[in-house]
């Protein structure tokens, strides 16, 4: 599709379609919304209690995949959904899973432990990735965060060992630093009264700075995020198996351990190529109305294989991020449902929607991070750079 085409689309009846669409799942929303995320639940601790059930025998594959799964399940379907309000409006849901019960507090131990500090996953993710997906103030931009590597003079292969250590090291590397970031520029923004919310996305401030220990920033980091799950999950849960001996100890560790990297790559490709690669679109400016708005959402997002509960659940149930990002506050199987009714919808009103293997979408991102491809740039400044668009958003 030529992109003079999309100013053709009929804008009203699309948008109509879709809040038609919403309000007949909201109206659906019951028992069945709730029992199925209590299974997804499950299924995630499940695969944790049965990777550690094993993981003190021997250095082993299944463990590592066992743990790795319960770690990506906790992240990606039930703190992502739930962080979202998706099991707010559905009856009988306990606190716990409500947003304003799930992992506050003493709860973050039971419900989320991760790298991640919650507000800041909710803040970076929630209100700026969702509000602004593809444009500058998105800090999860991927051409743009991956653009010293497609800029840079070096040999491809140092530049695929990149992306490829990126993609092992993510939750630490990149998410847990960057949302505290967020999260500490909308605290000084609020408490100067300078600045507005795009503002968080990006600062002055050097990435590195946030694993500084001599700032105070650098330090909440180390306290709230790098200490905590670090030495719990490698230094902890490992010696509470000492009575089976030491070779059990270094069996889990090494477990934990690979399971560690296991999840960053299992997250990163079921997480990062949603918004990339050359047949999507980023933008510049902000939608002029909601009707643009459910449009950028779909021109800036793609689907994965999508059917049946194992294949969402090993997809994290991101293969549903175009209904997602249509409707971010409803729960799992809601977007299983309504999946066809939205691809239906966009073909009816002459929308692209893109839905693709897994495989086939990190190679589109692969090949943006490496400056084999660029994003369809979609707005008034069409030729801006990154870095201009950067630049503009600071």
């Amino acid at each position: 599709m030529a992109d003079s085409d999309l100013d053709t689309i009929d804008l009203d009846g699309f948008a109509r379609a879709l809040r038609a669409l919403e309000a007949e799942a909201v109206a659906s929303l019951g028992p069945d919304d709730l029992a199925h995320m209590l299974r997804l639940e499950r299924w995630g601790r499940w695969c944790s209690r049965a990777g550690y059930a094993t993981a003190w025998m021997v250095p082993n594959p299944l463990s590592m995949v066992l743990l790795s799964t319960g770690s990506m399940a906790r992240w990606a379907i039930v703190a992502h959904h739930t962080m979202h309000k998706g099991m707010d409006r559905v009856p009988g849901t306990p606190e716990r899973l409500t947003s304003q019960g799930f992992a506050k507090g003493g709860r973050r131990l039971f419900d989320w432990f991760d790298w991640f500090v919650p507000e800041a996953w909710h803040h970076g993710h929630d209100v700026l990735h969702h509000g602004y997906t593809n444009e500058a103030a998105d800090p999860d931009l991927v051409e743009l965060n991956v653009e010293s590597i497609r800029e840079a003079r070096v040999p491809r292969l140092l530049k695929l060992l990149a992306v490829g250590a990126y993609a092992l090291t993510w939750k630490i590397t990149y998410y847990a630093p960057s949302t505290l970031q967020i999260l500490q520029r909308k605290r000084k923004r609020r408490t100067t009264r300078m600045g507005t919310l795009k503002d968080d996305a990006r600062g002055p401030e050097r990435f590195v700075a946030a694993f500084d220990p001599r700032g105070a920033d650098g330090r909440e980091l180390w306290w709230r995020s790098v200490l905590p799950y670090g030495l719990g999950r490698f230094a902890l849960i490992p010696a509470m198996f000492a009575p089976l001996g030491p070779l059990a100890v270094l069996s889990v560790w090494m477990n934990s351990v690979g399971a560690e990297v296991l999840t960053n790559l299992h997250t990163f490709a079921v997480i990062a190529p949603n918004h990339a690669g050359a047949d999507l679109y980023r933008f510049t400016g902000s939608p002029r109305d909601r009707r643009e708005w459910f449009l950028r959402q779909v021109l800036g997002t793609v689907n994965f294989r999508t059917g049946g509960d194992v294949r969402d659940f090993l997809h994290g149930f991101l293969n549903y991020q175009i209904e997602h990002h249509l409707f971010p506050d409803l729960p799992p199987l809601q977007l299983q449902r309504i999946q066809p009714r939205v691809r239906a919808i966009c073909e009816q009103y002459g929308v692209p929607y893109r839905q693709e293997s897994v495989f086939g979408r990190v190679r589109k991102l692969v090949a943006i991070a490496l400056g084999d491809a660029s994003m369809r740039v979609r707005g008034a400044a069409a030729a801006a750079s990154a870095t201009e668009m950067a630049t503009a958003a600071q």
